[in-house]
């Protein structure tokens, strides 16, 4: 697998006379990719049936011609001011029923028709014109699915087409929705589809079923956006299609939209990530202010190229300070090129940075490029050209599977979302604190959608909290041959939000019952026995499974019975370090303790090594510097 880089670009920002010098610039810097178009609109059709393609068309001429490979992102998350005049009521509506407005960004609800059949038809017209162009290598859908909190809409098109969808879920039958959810509670039974409103203004919280479904009909709706655009590229370009997801963004199923796509890309800011993100403490966010965190990021490229069945890319990296967190300090020297390296060592394709020029104008003008504003080369473009002329000469990245593999459910996410039980507890946040237990212990990991269920050549999975589990997936995780790690809350809800009977985990194999559950306040942790504490979240397990850890007074934590283990509490790092180092010893997965900021990752021929410190740091293939990178042949 090669390795490329490129940039964003906008060639509508900058006059026409400096492109052919900016795409030989790129070239001499030894970028492979631009992407260009993905906010372009206006500029495209400035007014309802004006289309102005000569200009676009131009500029990829000039980057073609140039020797570049242009990336080209349909205009859709940024619907000119004569589309709204045209629909005005196709603004997404926040959760209190406010229309989001014009002036910045992704102002659209994804359930509006008038506004999808706009989106076909641009996209149809850029197709038609550039799907054969020989410099169009690859495509973008849209731009940042969900971003600002745009996933989820309250509008009237939303209640209309999510009464719809519930008609199409439960068969026309009102009376069975009124059974699956439960709504003699509080006397909440429906009389047809169309009265059944969104999960938003009510008195006290709506049902956690009704929230539930519409947390899935929100993220069919961009499934259902997103291939309306696919299908019609596809039918004039035979270019591999992707779309820029984000970080920490779980608002709709990433793993369904990528099934119609080649490629998944997303956007990497490690320090706005770190600020705004990550969720850390200040501490750790003082110790990593100019690196970003030590796991996130390869979190991210894990779980996107799960994605993208293995063919993914960073779409956007972050070069210089960026606008938008909190604070935005400038990387540690030698940062953006570990970011580049630590991509690709997880199998990236292309690292493209965001973005080539510097903005002097509007809200990202803050925002570092690879130049300046006036041009000139941003402290960006020195490391950039190094990482090009390092990949130059590196062999071709052989990939190998992991040895051990991560479920992620976006389902089980908006689960705890819609019934989180104690504050800041998460999915999200349960299955990235174990994620980085393994990365410590100096383990690889694949990351897992939730429908796998051929777990050939693992020898340790995790499928941590993942609230509705299929009977076809337990089973399929029972047979592994495999180490299997569940809990907590794992199976703890049936399809439609109920607790189920048997009572959860229900796990065929493995004698373990949820009794009882509580939440814990961030002063009440709870002591391990032999080290480790249980935080936020501890469980009251009962059965005839070994009890492995127990608390202080003797109460069981994690239980097992072979290759079947179940974890009943939420454990602090030196907790879950202890989990994943006596499961990694039960599967036979060898473990090395990472030194603080250190992260290995392998392929099938290299180790790279990973230094997140600002200071140098002793490893067993000798010191590396702040910001450093080591290869190693394996």
């Amino acid at each position: 697998m090669l390795r490329t880089l490129g940039t964003c670009y906008y060639p509508e920002h900058w006059p026409e006379e400096i492109w052919a010098e900016d795409a030989a610039r790129m070239v001499a810097a030894g970028l492979t990719w631009v992407r260009i178009g993905e906010f372009s609109w206006s500029r495209l059709e400035p007014v309802p049936g004006d289309l102005r393609f000569e200009w676009l068309e131009r500029a990829i001429a000039v980057l073609g011609d140039a020797g570049l490979k242009v990336v080209l992102g349909t205009p859709t998350a940024t619907p000119p001011r004569w589309m709204v005049k045209r629909h005005p009521d196709m603004l997404a509506h926040d959760a209190k029923g406010r229309p989001r407005g014009f002036g910045s960004r992704r102002h659209y609800c994804f359930s509006h028709a008038g506004y999808v059949d706009e989106c076909k038809r641009i996209t149809r017209l850029i197709a038609e014109r550039f799907g054969r162009n020989p410099h169009v290598a690859a495509w973008q859908t849209d731009n940042e699915y969900g971003c600002h909190d745009t996933t989820i809409s309250y509008s009237p098109s939303a209640r209309a087409a999510f009464q719809t969808w519930l008609e199409a879920q439960f068969d026309a039958d009102i009376q069975a929705l009124n059974a699956a959810w439960g709504n003699v509670f509080w006397s909440m039974d429906y009389d047809a589809f169309a009265d059944v409103e969104l999960p938003n203004l009510t008195v006290t919280e709506a049902n956690p079923a009704h929230v539930q479904a519409f947390r899935r009909f929100s993220s069919d709706q961009v499934v259902a956006f997103n291939r309306a655009q696919v299908e019609i590229i596809r039918a004039h370009s035979d270019a591999p299609i992707s779309h820029n997801y984000m970080g920490r963004i779980t608002d709709f199923d990433h793993f369904q939209v990528g099934d119609d796509l080649e490629i998944a890309t997303w956007d990497s800011y490690p320090l706005g990530f770190l600020e705004d993100r990550v969720g850390v403490d200040a501490a750790l966010q003082r110790a990593y202010a100019r690196q970003g965190d030590p796991d996130f990021q390869a979190f991210h490229h894990d779980l996107y190229r799960a994605v993208g069945k293995g063919r993914w890319w960073v779409m956007e990296q972050q070069p210089g300070p960026v606008n938008w967190a909190p604070y935005n300090p400038s990387p540690l020297p030698g940062m953006v090129r570990l970011w580049s390296w630590e991509a690709f060592a997880h199998g990236a394709e292309a690292v493209c940075y965001f973005r080539w020029r510097q903005a002097p104008f509007a809200q990202e003008q803050l925002h570092a490029g690879m130049l300046r504003p006036d041009s000139a080369d941003a402290p960006a473009m020195q490391e950039a050209m190094e990482v090009a002329a390092e990949i130059k000469d590196a062999p071709e990245l052989q990939p190998v599977q992991a040895p051990v593999g991560l479920l992620f459910d976006y389902d089980a996410d908006w689960a705890w979302a819609t019934q989180p039980q104690g504050q800041g507890l998460s999915y999200f946040g349960l299955v990235f604190n174990l994620y980085r237990a393994l990365r410590r212990q100096g383990l690889s990991v694949d990351i897992l959608r939730p429908e796998t269920r051929d777990f050939s050549g693992y020898k340790l999975l995790f499928a941590p909290g993942m609230m509705h589990m299929s009977d076809d997936l337990k089973q399929a995780l029972a047979q592994a041959n495999a180490h299997v790690v569940y809990g907590p809350r794992s199976g703890a809800r049936d399809q439609n939000f109920c607790i189920p009977t048997p009572l959860p985990p229900a796990l065929p194999g493995l004698d373990v019952t949820v009794a009882r559950l509580e939440s814990l306040r961030p002063d009440m942790a709870i002591p391990l026995a032999d080290g480790g504490q249980v935080t936020g979240y501890l469980e009251e397990l009962e059965g005839h499974a070994e009890v492995v850890m127990q608390t202080v007074d003797g109460a069981a934590v994690v239980m097992e019975t072979g290759r079947q283990i179940y974890c009943g509490g939420w454990l602090d790092e030196a907790g879950f370090d202890r989990l994943v180092r006596h499961c990694a010893q039960q599967a036979g997965v060898t473990v090395r303790q990472m030194p603080e900021g250190v992260r290995l990752r392998e392929t099938a021929t290299e180790a790279f090594w990973f230094n997140y410190s600002n200071h140098a740091v002793q490893t067993d293939v000798g010191t590396l510097p702040p910001a450093g990178v080591l290869r190693q042949e394996l």
